[in-house]
């Protein structure tokens, strides 16, 4: 790693940081701030908001309603640098509401960030957030995947569902 990209991780892991500390304020513009103003922020949920504004005047309804008092706990986990000025970062993260004292681990999610350097600051470009949930997949003699076989030999022969191929 370079002098570069070390001076780049500890600037990334404080935008992380600052991040989660205006979110635990309720300040949304702070938030804000830490975004590009094109961003692209992915919720846990799917929905998206496109643009600072539209991400910070979410994030302000949230502060002051139903996420209002909650901090964000979290930490990055890995930074890969794409190209000098751009990097992906992954971390872990979760909504602590002011009522509790430690995090449920059903409320743990990972988010994969976008960061760029523009004018020598760091900012997310987009920002993707989903639950961490592992699913088991079921073995090939498993209930559901017999029943999935089933069901797909009668779909096919009577000609109804998609026409995409596979198995």
């Amino acid at each position: 790693m370079t002098v570069v990209e070390r001076n780049a991780d500890a600037a990334l892991h404080e935008l992380f940081e600052r991040m989660c500390a205006a979110w635990t304020a309720g300040d949304a513009a702070a938030y804000g701030d830490c975004f590009t103003e094109d961003s692209d922020y992915v919720s846990y949920d799917g929905t998206q908001a496109r643009g600072r504004r539209a991400m910070v005047d979410n994030h302000q309804r949230l502060f002051t309603g139903v996420l209002s008092g909650s901090a964000l706990v979290g930490r990055v986990e890995s930074v890969r640098h794409l190209r000098p000025g751009v990097a992906v970062l992954h971390a872990t993260g979760s909504v602590l509401m002011p009522w509790r004292s430690s995090l449920p681990r059903r409320r743990l999610s990972r988010q994969t960030l976008i960061a760029v350097e523009e004018g020598g600051a760091w900012r997310i470009a987009a920002l993707h957030n989903g639950r961490v949930r592992p699913v088991t997949i079921p073995g090939p003699a498993s209930v559901p995947s017999r029943m999935s076989r089933a069901l797909t030999a009668v779909a096919r022969a009577l000609g109804v569902g998609h026409t995409l191929g596979g198995g």
